[in-house]
């Protein structure tokens, strides 16, 4: 007499068969959610449409669908960039540098590099942060815009790039400037000086840069280097005369009996490019 089979193994066959048809049907309903082609043109107009609403998650999507659908035709190279700008229009600020990324690296010739490089800029530098917090996209920054005035001179977007590169300069002295006075405040001059000399030998054309001299004279006053403090009180007066700084570091030679002083040895005389 023939045994029947065990009704636990029979049960186990009959779940896995199943779940083998869930899943063929599954992956059948996961190709029909794919919207079916459709011309370029049609595509094209739909993502241009729903950024003209502002709707730039929705219009980087349909850009992208322009790539999938149609990925060797012009469209599909323009539509790369929009979905880029799409991306940086909703400040899905990450998503459209890794866009940029490649299209810069596919498209190194393109009648739109320019702009490509420019919009990669933007997207760091509308991401600066105060000059309290961390300036890793500062500095991102910077590299970025000036790619675009060394490689693109004479273009609208050089000329707004150098703009924005003497910004930057100026935000990154301030941040500078925020952590040496945080320093001079805690009586930590050798680490205060180191501060404010960045400011003076990397953005002296910057606003910070009368502030940062007369720091230094605070600075070496206190460490009791009096050369050194008459030598940079000299620099600020011959190029901030009138400014508030120069009163300032004066009055702190004046109260220990000193005067501003020519120095050619001082460090300061040989990074300060309009000295004397």
């Amino acid at each position: 007499m023939k045994s029947r089979p065990d009704s636990t193994l029979l049960r186990s066959a009959i779940l896995l068969a199943l779940t083998l048809v869930v899943a063929a049907c599954s992956g059948d309903n996961d190709k029909d959610k794919l919207p079916p082609d459709q011309p370029v043109a049609v595509l094209y107009d739909k993502a241009t449409k729903l950024m003209g609403a502002h709707e730039y998650a929705d219009a980087s999507k349909a850009f992208e669908e322009v790539e999938r659908q149609h990925p060797y035709s012009p469209w599909a190279t323009r539509a790369q960039l929009m979905e880029a700008y799409a991306d940086y229009q909703g400040l899905a600020y990450d998503a459209a540098l890794a866009t940029l990324e490649t299209y810069i690296e596919l498209h190194p010739g393109n009648k739109d590099i320019a702009y490509a490089y420019y919009l990669r800029a933007l997207c760091y530098y509308e991401r600066i942060a105060d000059v309290e917090r961390d300036q890793t996209d500062t500095r991102g920054a910077l590299k970025a815009l000036q790619d675009v005035a060394s490689r693109y001179p004479g273009t609208v977007y050089a000329r707004d790039a150098k703009l924005k590169i003497a910004l930057v300069n100026d935000h990154l002295a301030g941040y500078n400037m925020s952590i040496g006075r945080w320093y001079l405040g805690q009586h930590l001059y050798i680490a205060a000086i180191g501060r404010f000399k960045t400011v003076i030998k990397d953005y002296q054309t910057t606003s910070y840069a009368p502030e940062a001299l007369e720091r230094l004279v605070e600075c070496y006053l206190a460490l009791g280097i009096p050369s050194e403090a008459k030598a940079t009180a000299a620099v600020l007066g011959y190029n901030f005369p009138g400014s508030k700084w120069y009163e300032d570091a004066y009055a702190l030679l004046k109260a220990k009996h000193l005067e501003p002083e020519k120095n050619d040895k001082s460090w300061i005389a040989g990074v300060w490019d309009t000295v004397f």
